[in-house]
């Protein structure tokens, strides 16, 4: 008889490591994925569709292509969810507005299809705000009902947080994976920009819009992103970045014996933060510097003065993009939330020469960063400015959207608790394409105890617990929740 699955407490690597030893089976995956959603689904709200019994089809065909004795793949059987602004040809793509209720694209967007090769599991599609901007979906924090998942891919973060799915597309312009990853207490990987493909999925802003994913284990950071990404000669700079050797050696693989050289970052919007979330990442560095497990330099370098102007470049960047690509939607404004109306006019008032320019500056601000980087392997700053808001809320400014404008890899780490028992994330950064390097510093601190090997729920409890009646939570749904 074939071991329980539970997603909190097995990553992709066990899953698959089950699989080879027997211990777990396809069925066993879709059996797991759909009793955690008809167990937490109707207090959390995370899906916009999901369908059991094709994923247990699909689990079947995965057990066939097992027997027959084939290989087995990066993310063989595995369940995982989709933003709903990603075509897909088995489910609708709605992108969190009424004016697409229903439409259905009829093919995978290129994201879901690379999971699709890998051997993923598609079980539906995840809550996103209205068109991935702002506007709050029906998904509910776990952690507390009445503050807010995170907006855009809070469907996502959700389905992870709450062990319904081991991995989960997200996608951020602003910071969209970072931000859900923090409030809702999993670890989120906005990769270097571009390095997931965009093709069949909502576009918002050409020069933002990054592809990434949520997952409940450090583990499955890399196994996921080299399903995902690009690769190979036809993608000449990221592919020389990733097989340079030097540029992404680990201190124990270089000669010079020089240790982790880490950059503690206190952006301009660091004044945001209340005093827990700032002790919280300060310690952190104290202990980081003091580690007898893994060898690191804390610095403290001066951000350069140009990245202060990250949030009014992207504000202009943002709104003109939604005022263009979002015209017709405007003309039912009937349909179209008040947030979204106003940043479209807000983009309109802005000209094709200021848009320009712009854009000219997120090129020259970009090249900053760049630079800037080169003289840390790794970055540490606070994800968001400590715990999630309540849903009414908006959201303190955060340091994640400066890095989006510059194109870095970032990731959300669980590894804060607020004094209110909520989750809050540690931000990582590196040099644009020096996600691997990133990776192996991930790898490194987990096991030196300085981060979580796992999600926030896994460490501190049961998630579920700690939510309010689901009675009280059904208010909250715009549309019943499906199980």
């Amino acid at each position: 008889m074939s071991a329980p699955v539970d997603f909190r407490r097995h990553g992709v690597r066990e899953l698959l490591a089950g699989y080879a030893s027997g211990e777990f089976t396809p069925s066993d995956m879709a059996n797991a994925c759909r009793a955690a959603v008809a167990r937490h689904e109707f207090d959390v709200h995370a899906w916009v569709r999901f369908d059991g019994d094709l994923l247990h089809a699909a689990a079947a065909a995965t057990a066939a292509r097992l027997a027959r004795g084939e290989p087995l793949r990066a993310l063989e059987g595995v369940p995982v969810a989709v933003k709903d602004i990603f075509n897909t040809a088995d489910f609708p793509t709605q992108m969190g507005s009424p004016l697409w209720s229903g439409f259905t694209p009829g093919n995978d967007a290129r994201a879901v299809f690379h999971l699709k090769r890998a051997g993923a599991l598609i079980p539906g599609k995840t809550v996103t705000a209205e068109f991935a901007v702002h506007t709050l979906g029906k998904t509910v924090n776990p952690w507390a009902p009445d503050r807010t998942p995170g907006t855009s891919s809070s469907g996502s973060a959700v389905a992870v947080a709450m062990g319904m799915v081991p991995v989960a597309l997200g996608t951020q312009t602003a910071g969209s994976i970072v931000r859900p990853a923090s409030f809702t207490g999993v670890w989120g990987f906005k990769p270097s920009f571009g390095l997931i493909p965009r093709t069949g999925m909502l576009k918002t802003t050409d020069s933002l819009d990054t592809v990434g994913f949520f997952v409940g284990h450090a583990a499955d950071l890399g196994p996921v992103l080299q399903a995902l990404r690009v690769d190979g000669r036809d993608y000449p700079i990221s592919h020389a970045a990733f097989g340079d050797v030097q540029r992404q050696a680990a201190p124990s693989e270089r000669k010079d014996g020089r240790p982790w050289r880490v950059a503690l970052l206190r952006p301009q919007v660091w004044s945001h933060a209340p005093g827990y979330a700032k002790q919280a990442v300060e310690g952190w560095a104290w202990l980081a510097q003091r580690s007898r497990a893994c060898a690191i330099e804390i610095v403290e370098p001066e951000l350069p003065f140009e990245l202060a102007e990250c949030h009014r470049v992207h504000a202009t960047i943002y709104n003109r993009a939604l005022a263009y690509y979002f015209k017709a939607e405007h003309e039912r404004a009937e349909l179209v939330s008040p947030v979204m109306k106003a940043l479209i006019e807000a983009g309109q008032r802005i000209t094709p020469t200021e848009y320009e320019a712009a854009l000219a500056r997120q090129v020259e601000l970009a090249r900053i960063a760049e630079r800037f980087m080169r003289g840390f392997d790794v970055a540490v700053t606070l994800s968001t400015a400590g715990e999630a808001p309540l849903r009414h809320v908006e959201e303190a400014p955060d340091s994640a959207l400066m890095w989006t404008l510059a194109q870095l890899p970032a990731i959300s780490a669980p590894v804060f608790r607020s004094p209110r028992g909520l989750p809050f994330g540690l931000q990582l950064v590196a040099r644009r394409y020096n996600d691997p390097l990133l990776l192996k510093f991930v790898a490194e601190a987990v096991r030196a105890g300085l981060l979580p090997a796992t999600s926030f729920a896994q460490v501190y409890g049961d998630a579920a617990a700690q939510a309010a009646p689901a009675q009280a939570l059904a208010v909250l749904a715009a549309e019943e929740p499906v199980a």
